[in-house]
């Protein structure tokens, strides 16, 4: 168990989460519908990295959500922040040690289809790691061999598809397109992610995928859909504007969640 882990089972105690879930941008507001036993902030565990993204709060909220025990990962450290691709493997270690199963990665992301509008929420079913770092660059093991033909957990897809489904809720599937940031993609790079298959963009996620199978933990992903990709509509894009956008589909992708987990999608 690492350092980190232990840390947190001595706060924890016997509390067991069934699920971990990361919260991307402007999604925090979760964490108000969860009951909670523990927030400790990052700054306070062994080890964890420390965001400097303005609407990420860098803390662990530990408690109910929906019935059923969870751990939230409000905020994370991204890529380009310090320029490394493992800076989340300290917080995913963790996860893994405390014997959490699975682990549901959330983001903002621009759209690269017009029947994906900004408010829109896209459950993540496949992946390209456009920026060419990967966090298990320097492993020793040959474990760092990830096999990822089935990185995104089936049965979590069709329990997210299943919850959407029964709220009504407009729920889209497709790949997410990893560009390391922290600037914007430019109009022909959009063009070329659509042409390569892409229908949403972002600066996150992918790293921590890659992460959690090789911790084997079982992910499904989402993203929260904030604007259309750069020359799509001729405007500029902003980070105002993604914190401005998310809390829209934020609710709806919350809904989505908390019915899973009414469900027991994450048990077991």
């Amino acid at each position: 168990m690492s350092e980190a882990a232990a840390f947190l089972r001595a706060r924890i105690g016997d509390l067991r989460p069934v699920a971990a879930m990361v919260l991307g941008s402007g999604l925090g507001d979760l964490v108000a519908a969860v009951a909670v036993d523990q927030r400790i902030p990052f700054a306070e565990i062994p080890g964890f990295p420390v965001s400097t993204v303005s609407g990420h709060a860098g803390e662990l909220v530990f408690g109910t959500l929906a019935g059923r025990k969870v751990l939230i990962v409000s905020g994370r450290v991204h890529y380009y922040e310090h320029g490394d691709a493992a800076a989340m493997r300290p917080v995913i270690a963790a996860i893994a040690d405390l014997g959490i199963g699975s682990i549901l990665l959330t983001n903002s992301a621009g759209s690269l289809r017009e029947d994906i509008p900004p408010g829109s929420v896209m459950a993540i079913h496949d992946h390209i790691a456009f920026s060419g770092a990967n966090p298990l660059i320097g492993e020793p093991s040959d474990a760092r061999f990830v096999g990822l033909t089935n990185a995104y957990d089936k049965p979590l897809a069709q329990s997210m598809a299943a919850a959407a489904s029964r709220l009504s809720e407009p729920l889209s599937s497709g790949v997410y397109m990893w560009f390391s940031g922290p600037a914007f993609e430019t109009p022909a790079e959009i063009r070329m992610a659509r042409i390569l298959g892409a229908d949403a963009v972002g600066m996150s996620t992918v790293p921590e995928t890659i992460l959690a199978r090789f911790f084997g933990l079982r992910v499904a992903a989402a993203s929260v859909i904030t604007n259309f990709g750069a020359g799509m509509t001729g405007a500029e894009l902003s980070h105002h504007e993604t914190k401005d956008m998310a809390p829209k589909g934020g609710a709806r992708l919350a809904r989505i969640v908390e019915t899973m987990l009414a469900d027991g999608a994450f048990d077991g």
